[in-house]
């Protein structure tokens, strides 16, 4: 068999172009067939494929799976990196299982070597591939929406020659920036005491629809879709939801999913990787954790108990501690989706802990971070980007004639590895404790199993055949708790077809045997304590009863699209 170590494209230690993404999953598909499915969900408007890998025993039926998608946000790189090394983490399991064996407990192996998981790596592939190529901000996609607040716009071109868009400066006796006299390259916000020169920052292109006077702002999500705005859970339209697109879904990128999602109501857990902060984001994302299904809240409390130790990063609630202004809830995200309507264990993870790197003081709401940095701050930054990032953040200032705004200056941030994403030399640990850590939440899904078929003459021509199933999986059948009242969320089925004999009770063919309780419930049920420590009965394994009249086969099918389906020939005599 192929070693795994010897299909590596690197992914571990550079960010990947898209040619070099789909050689690693086509050298994995290629190389191990019995376990690994590429499927392409979709095609860009730039003619890329938006790939997803399947990875398990019996990749084409239907097992409880868990998913993981990366890249959503073309300027996060790290998060295609870090889907494929949790994709490289479940293939070990199933094509080098003695190495798999000495890295993870044997009870955390087994429950893993049972589920698939899907992964996709980048869900915008022309976003990834602008930002590899020129740099500049991509929130999703490069291209803008038509019909959207006309008027004139940055249009991002590397104008210095160096292969990199940065940033323009132009001198202003009204400028609200002043440069660093410490770090070249680092531009700070303007203080009512700091001296001349002043300066207006611009990205580095052209101004699109340039009248010849005004500067339009730089807004990097103008007319443009955040694919993390276009899902149908809560989307409100423009202008009340920047970004929202014209449409729940109306992205190929993002209606892609939603289709895979669709056809796939296997799917239990549901890790959404961006970047950066260094912190797991979970539900709810619309209302105060008061409102959140009891059952729910302890399963993530789990959750964060194996992030701090695996990953170090802290969970927060996406209402309490991620709204950019309180209690003014996102709209249409991708992880509200997952929860909501797919009735999934789903969260967020914001990669690289830049924050921390820098020494800045912890915040009140995690997502104050992004705005309360101080000049100290700042000048940390470039400290440590001088120190441990090779200086690839921070870069001079180059003199140029702009074509439309004249005398200017080029340089300064280059955010995509340093800010954006970290340093390459930083890859590796942090794809290895994301990696552990969503191996432990994959682990709990449901896994259904026969545990006795007992077949009992109960006259000559009369049998009775008895069949008791369960679920030795963490997780109920039915996943999260709240997932219960969806009205796909069916429970599980027993089906008896007789081949040479026949039932007494043709319409009892096929029984519903509800969903089936699993073994966990979080943390903080109390029911773990000594000082009252018990089961919740046995909910968790349900018997049915059939009566046969003749002898011949019987054809036994049990399960539901969420758990699969197993099968088994019982002879009937």
């Amino acid at each position: 068999m192929t070693p795994i170590e010897s299909l590596d494209h690197g992914f571990r230690h550079r960010y990947l172009d898209f040619a070099t993404l789909t050689a690693q999953l086509r050298a994995w598909a290629s190389a191990f067939p019995d376990v690994v499915r590429l499927n392409s969900i979709g095609t860009t408007p730039e003619r890329r494929e938006i790939w997803v890998i399947t990875i398990g025993r019996d990749p084409d039926a239907t097992r409880a799976a868990a998913w993981v998608d990366g890249n959503m946000h073309g300027t996060e790189l790290a998060g295609s990196s870090v889907a494929l090394a949790i994709a490289e983490a479940i293939l070990r399991i199933h094509a080098e299982p003695q190495r798999a064996s000495s890295d993870l407990p044997g009870p955390l192996l087994e429950a893993l070597s049972h589920i698939h998981l899907h992964v996709a790596p980048r869900l915008s592939p022309d976003g990834a591939e602008a930002v590899l190529e020129r740099g500049g901000f991509v929130r999703s996609v490069p291209r803008r929406t038509d019909g959207q607040a006309p008027g004139a716009y940055w249009q991002p071109r590397d104008l210095d020659g160096d292969g990199r868009c940065r940033y323009l400066r132009v001198r202003d006796a009204a400028g609200d920036f002043v440069a660093s006299e410490q770090f070249p390259g680092l531009m700070l916000p303007r203080q009512p005491e700091d001296s001349a020169p002043y300066f207006r920052l611009y990205p580095e292109g052209d101004i699109i629809h340039f009248d010849g006077e005004t500067i339009p702002e730089a807004d990097p999500l103008a007319n443009t879709t955040d694919l993390n705005r276009n899902f149908p859970w809560d989307w409100r339209p423009e202008p009340e939801q920047t970004g929202a697109g014209l449409y729940p879904g109306s992205e190929p990128e993002s209606e892609a999913v939603l289709r895979f999602a669709a056809r796939h109501p296997n799917l239990y857990a549901w890790l959404d990787l961006h970047t950066f902060g260094g912190v797991f984001i979970r539900p709810l994302g619309d209302s105060p954790d008061s409102r959140m299904e009891p059952g729910d809240r302890r399963l993530f409390r789990q959750l964060e108990a194996w992030a701090r130790t695996f990953t170090g990063y802290p969970t927060v609630s996406g209402y309490a501690e991620f709204t950019y202004e309180p209690e003014q809830p996102l709209h249409g995200n991708l992880t509200d989706f997952a929860y909501h309507q797919r009735g999934c264990l789903a969260e967020v993870c914001e990669l690289w802990d830049l924050f921390r790197r820098i020494g800045m003081p912890e915040q009140s709401r995690f997502v104050d971070h992004y705005t309360a940095g101080t000049r100290k701050d700042l000048e940390n930054l470039a400290r440590w980007d001088a120190a441990q990032n090779h200086a690839r953040v921070f870069g001079d200032w180059v003199s140029l004639d702009h074509p439309q705004l004249g005398a200017v200056e080029v340089g300064g941030p280059d955010p995509v590895i340093g800010i954006w994403n970290p340093p390459p030399e930083s890859l590796s640990a942090l794809c290895e404790g994301v990696a552990a850590y969503w191996l432990r939440v994959a682990s709990l899904l449901p896994r259904l199993v026969l545990e006795e078929v007992l077949v009992t003459r109960l006259e000559e021509q009369l049998l009775e055949v008895t069949v008791t199933v369960a679920n030795h999986g963490y997780l109920a059948t039915n996943g999260i708790p709240s997932s219960r009242s969806l009205s796909w969320n069916h429970g599980i089925l027993a089906e008896l077809e007789p081949r040479g004999c026949r039932l007494a009770s043709p319409e009892n063919r096929r029984r519903q045997l509800g969903h089936l309780d699993g073994w966990g419930d979080g943390l903080g049920s109390g029911g773990h304590m000594p000082w009252f420590q018990r089961s919740r009965g046995n909910a968790h394994r349900k018997s049915v009863t059939w009566l046969v009249r003749g002898e011949g086969t019987l054809e036994l099918c049990v399960g539901n699209a969420r758990v699969g389906w197993l099968r088994r020939s019982v002879v009937a005599r």
